[in-house]
């Protein structure tokens, strides 16, 4: 796609890269512990029912932190912790191919993405999006574009009774990433829309999903004509956009990116930017709850914003598993994996685990979790050395826009949260609050002067 740290109790947190690769190894001729089987035919109604809740729900069942099932009749092995997020973002002899449904690639990210590449070719391809996502003085430009864009909407929604901070979020995430990106000339309002039905349909089967993926195909097809504009002279993009830096990217053979391969990469890195909008919806709901932190934010006090956010970032249910394939035999903590076995490693489950975040469903802002120290259980955006696996390289900049989105929630306006349905269906992929978080009343916040979060 693209928040002291308390006593977490995690097993080798601090293994190497290198001793993660060690451990899952090539599987042996010895005969490998056996992993718990789900004793269901198929468990496919059962992760339509429990979402974001059915891996560990089977792995309290079956009282182990591997199990065996099946989903639509094809064999998978589910995992949770630490130590099999090692597995999945720090083994060699996985795949991303095939481990996604269409339904869900196609509308997030495509095929000939960097989340299909994997080894030398995907580190190449990764550096790309280092340099764009990982620039501390890009970051700072985003945010900066991202401040202009909500200030500019704010004075829409004063004139409006209420707004869904769900979609406008994603509406001023669109002009701050298309501006910032040097992306020029396209239907913000339309992009903004088709982005958000990518991320918002990616969980749903049928017409819903099918419609989506026909307008994923209209923006790739806009995107794709920008790229050939740029490669030929007619739209000059900044030197620093990435729009510049996809265009004129060379692989390791020497050769451009495929236009069409250069515009999914063009969109995977907007998509995620607008992504964070569902943060910045729960970031709000966690303040409407949080009345002390609340009250502490809008006093002017932001040293502590980071650590909210990724709290945030922690409890909220955003994206539920991740996946691989096995493209040889592998051996992890005693268990054999056969070739071509197809992985789930849950996400959702790895942070609310009690053994990892004690009292996991209470908001906590004083865990003071970071990005920046990779630690294996605390995995939103995926785990391990972001350079070298398929981490998100967007940590930062998810952190510094929701940094920035409590500074604007608290510091420079007012607003009423009106009687609404709050609730969080566990059930839904992606998930949200049922309203999208309605705000009414909104006003401009008078004498308030623009800072930055600490």
């Amino acid at each position: 796609m693209w928040p002291t740290l308390t006593a977490l109790s995690n097993e080798g947190t601090n293994m190497s890269n290198s001793d993660a690769r060690h451990e899952a190894g090539p599987s042996d001729t010895t005969c490998g512990r056996e992993i718990p089987r789900d004793p269901r035919l198929d468990a496919s109604m059962g992760l339509l029912s429990e979402g974001y809740r059915f891996v560990s729900n089977l792995c309290d069942q079956l009282d182990s932190d591997i199990v065996s099932t099946r989903i639509r009749l094809r064999e998978v092995i589910c995992l949770r912790g630490g130590t099999a997020a090692r597995l999945l973002y720090g083994a060699e002899g996985l795949t991303r191919v095939g481990a996604m449904p269409s339904s869900v690639l196609h509308l997030l990210q495509d095929k000939g993405s960097v989340q299909q590449l994997e080894g030398p070719a995907h580190r190449h391809r990764k550096a790309l999006f280092l340099g764009i996502c990982m620039d501390p003085a890009r970051v700072e430009a985003l945010v900066a574009e991202f401040r202009a864009a909500w200030r500019a909407a704010l004075d829409e929604w004063e004139e409006a009774d209420s707004i869904v901070l769900q979609q406008e979020a994603a509406r001023v995430l669109t002009r701050a990433a298309c501006r910032w990106a040097g992306v020029e000339n396209q239907p913000e309002a339309r992009l903004a829309e088709e982005i958000f039905d990518m991320i918002d349909k990616a969980g749903s089967i049928g017409p819903r999903n099918w419609l989506a993926q026909m307008r994923r195909s209209g923006t790739e097809r806009r995107l794709r004509k920008l790229i050939e504009q740029v490669r030929a002279g007619e739209v000059v993009p900044g030197s620093a956009t990435a729009l510049h830096a996809i265009a004129f990217h060379r692989e390791a053979d020497g050769a451009l990116l495929d236009d069409t391969v250069a515009a999914v990469e063009l969109l995977n890195v907007l998509r995620p930017i607008v992504a964070v909008g569902r943060y910045i919806t729960f970031t709000a709901l966690a303040l409407h709850r949080e009345t002390n932190w609340r009250d502490l934010f809008r006093s002017g006090t932001l040293e502590l914003a980071a650590d909210f956010a990724e709290e945030v970032r922690r409890i909220s249910p955003f994206f539920p598993f991740t996946a691989a394939v096995t493209t040889r035999p592998l051996q992890w903590e005693g268990y054999d994996l056969p070739a071509d076995q197809w992985l789930l490693l849950d996400l959702y489950g790895t942070l609310h685990d009690a053994r990892n975040f004690p009292d996991p469903a209470r908001f906590r802002a004083e865990r003071m979790l970071s990005w920046s120290g990779q630690d294996d259980c605390f995995v939103p955006q995926g785990g391990g050395e972001v350079a070298v696996t398929h981490r998100c390289p967007g940590e930062m900049i998810t952190v510094e826009l929701l940094k920035e989105a409590i500074r604007l929630l608290c510091l420079e306006m007012d607003y009423e949260i009106p009687p609404q349905d709050l609730g969080v269906r566990l059930n839904r992929l992606p998930a949200q609050p049922r309203s999208g978080m309605v705000l009414a009343s909104i006003r401009r916040r008078p004498g308030t002067e623009p800072c930055v979060a600490g």
